[in-house]
């Protein structure tokens, strides 16, 4: 997996407008903390941060550069605004080269299906021990050619050498169902605006054969069409 560098900032001031003062400078407040080392305040820069998630996913490696020296970490934990999207906080662990660490590994679909099969994906991650420098970004599930009524299992998943699964091996994290027809979802919409009381307006068919949309001439007065004929007669 890919090793993003990250040039850290200690951190010497804190409370909420300390944290304020350093998002604005364009970096993001973080502890670093683990086997047994005193927590470290220091400070990320927030573009190479967000790069370094966007293209390892949330399991990057990260070496972090504090006065010169190297200390590989992971990221622990992530605080981010939920309107401007900017990272607010995060917290780190440290890990060393060749350590075995405990993550949650995003499953990916690939490939194409027989037709009508409908991919449900019943697991979004599974959790695997791993060593800290071969941690997969994420784990593919090839449905090439799959029907219905197959299937992947967490044991059937491709993992990186040495790995372990945590996660109960016969849990199913792919199911290939038939995929509903027209008529079926049809159905099964007005079964539930019926249970929910929703009454559907009458379609355009059924409007034009009640009559509704045309124009019927009123009828004509007989009795002014006389009294016409009979000035002109005059």
């Amino acid at each position: 997996m890919a090793d993003f560098r990250l040039e850290a900032e200690i951190r010497t001031e804190f409370g909420k407008g300390s944290a304020r003062r350093t998002r604005r400078a364009g970096r993001v407040p973080a502890v670093l903390y683990g086997h047994g080392q005193d927590v470290v305040h220091l400070s990320l820069p927030a573009r190479e941060f967000a790069a370094a998630l966007r293209n390892g996913g949330s399991n990057a490696l990260l070496t972090v550069v504090i006065d010169g020296k190297d200390q590989l970490a992971l990221t622990k934990a992530v605080q981010r605004d939920p309107i401007r999207r900017i990272h607010e906080h995060v917290d780190l662990v440290i890990v060393r080269r060749g350590e075995k660490v405990t993550v949650d590994v995003p499953i990916v679909v690939i490939g194409d299906t027989t037709p009508d099969v409908l991919v449900s994906i019943e697991l979004n991650t599974v959790s695997v021990q791993v060593a800290a420098t071969n941690i997969p970004e994420s784990i593919e599930v090839d449905v090439t050619g799959r029907g219905v009524g197959e299937g992947f299992t967490v044991a059937d998943l491709p993992l990186p050498s040495g790995a372990t699964l945590l996660t109960d091996a016969e849990a199913l994290v792919v199911n290939l169902m038939g995929a509903p027809s027209a008529e079926a979802l049809e159905a099964e919409l007005e079964e539930a605006e019926a249970e929910a009381g929703i009454e559907r307006e009458e379609s355009d068919e059924a409007a034009e054969g009640a009559g509704e949309g045309d124009v019927v001439p009123e009828p004509q007065d007989q009795g002014s069409g006389e009294s016409i004929e009979s000035t002109e007669n005059s």
